[in-house]
This record gives structure tokens, sequence and C-alpha cells, in this order.
């Protein structure tokens, strides 16, 4: 009878570690009141000649709280993302038909004969410069921008050549220069504007796609400044 006792309450007992622990979905999940009827249940079935210790109930309880916990935590973290998705899925909307600028080192010449961007400074500079360069690397037009402070410095470059003829429409690489008065001059980040003609939200967790003019494909997270 004892021995009957016993393996009942071993059955129960691995029942319940087995109802914690286990990762797959579940019709109910396992709350408070189930759990302390299970623990009932233990104490009625367990064996009177070998009663189960006090730091058993209490590690069992610690096992529980800790899953428990981290089951909230993760449906917060599931909701938080689930937040965060729709909002950056609303501003990517709010740019289709605008321009953006973000890091490249190419600009576009479009139907307009024009293009346009900016550099990036990080400190004062007495003189800026902006080479613009076709696919074989020969210089086209220099953009001489002068003294600026720290901050973006913005540029246009009208499609013309160094003799003031136009040149074909394309993207063109684009390069910038700044000397702080000693020194050789440095290079600068560029940044070039950008027609946004769509967006594609992704799957959860993912960040929405901006569909740029001339099939360029960029993350929301690459924009620096919406125009």
């Amino acid at each position: 009878m004892a021995t009957t006792t016993a393996l009942a309450a071993t059955g129960v007992e691995q029942l319940g570690v087995e109802r914690l622990q286990s990762k797959q979905a579940a019709v109910k999940e396992l709350g408070q009141d189930e759990f302390f009827k299970l623990m009932i249940t233990q104490l009625k079935n367990q064996d009177p000649m070998k009663p189960m210790e006090n730091g058993e109930f209490l590690a069992q309880i610690a096992q529980f709280s800790t899953v428990n916990g981290i089951t909230s935590l993760q449906q917060s973290f599931a909701t938080l993302a689930s937040s965060l998705q729709s909002g950056q899925a609303l501003q990517a909307s709010t740019m289709v038909g605008r321009s953006v600028l973000l890091a490249s080192d190419r600009v576009q010449l479009g139907s307009d004969a024009a293009a346009s961007g900016a550099v990036e400074l990080d400190r004062e500079a007495t003189e800026v410069t902006v080479t613009i360069s076709d696919a074989t690397g020969q210089v086209v037009k220099r953009l001489n921008l002068g003294a600026h402070a720290a901050g973006s410095v913005p540029f246009t470059w009208a499609g013309v050549d160094e003799f003031g003829a136009s040149v074909p429409q394309g993207d063109y690489r684009v390069s910038a220069q700044a000397s702080y008065g000693v020194g050789a001059p440095q290079a600068l980040t560029t940044l070039a504007r950008v027609k946004v003609e769509s967006v594609t939200i992704p799957g959860a967790g993912q960040t929405p796609i901006l569909n740029l003019a001339g099939q360029q494909q960029v993350p929301l997270s690459d924009v620096r400044q919406v125009m």
C-alpha cells in the first residue's frame, strides 16, 4: 500500500514538474489556482512514511514563480514589439512622395536635371568641397561650398560639368572634403536626397523598407532626415 501511494505521489510530482517546464502551447495555461491544487493533491497522496520536506515545496513554488514571471515578461516584450512596429509602419507611410536624406556616395541626376544632398561636418571648416564623378571615375564637377559651421551642409548640383555643359541623366559618385585651416583636407560623410515612392511592410519584428527612386531599397532606420 505504501509503495502504491509513493508511486502515485511520485507520478503526481513528476506531472507537476513536466507541466511547469513544458514549452509546448497548451489550451489552458497553468495558473496559480491550478498550481496550488496540484500541490494539495501531492500532499494528499504523499507517502506517510516519507513526507515531502518543506524545502521541496519552496523549490516548486520558486520554480513556478520563475516560469510565470518569464511568461509575463515575454508577453510584455511581444506587446511592446508589436506597438513599435505599428509606429514604424505609420511613420514610414507618411514618407511616401517625400524626399529623405540617407548616407550614400552616389547621387541620382533625374529628369529635373538636378541632384542634391548634404555633407556632415563634426566641427567648423574653412572650406568644404563636393566632387561629382562619373562611372569611370572622371571628375565631372567640383562644388566649392565655402566655410561652414559644424552640422549638415546642403548642396545642389544642376547637372552640368566644369564647362557648363549638361551631362546625361543617371547615377554619379559624390565625395566631399573639408579643410580646417591646418593639415590636409579630410573626407566627409555624404548624404543623398532621394524621393520615396512606396513602402514595404515586412513580417513581424522587421523594419519597414522604403522603395526609393532609381529602384533603391533601404530600411527605415537608414533615414537621416525627412525633407
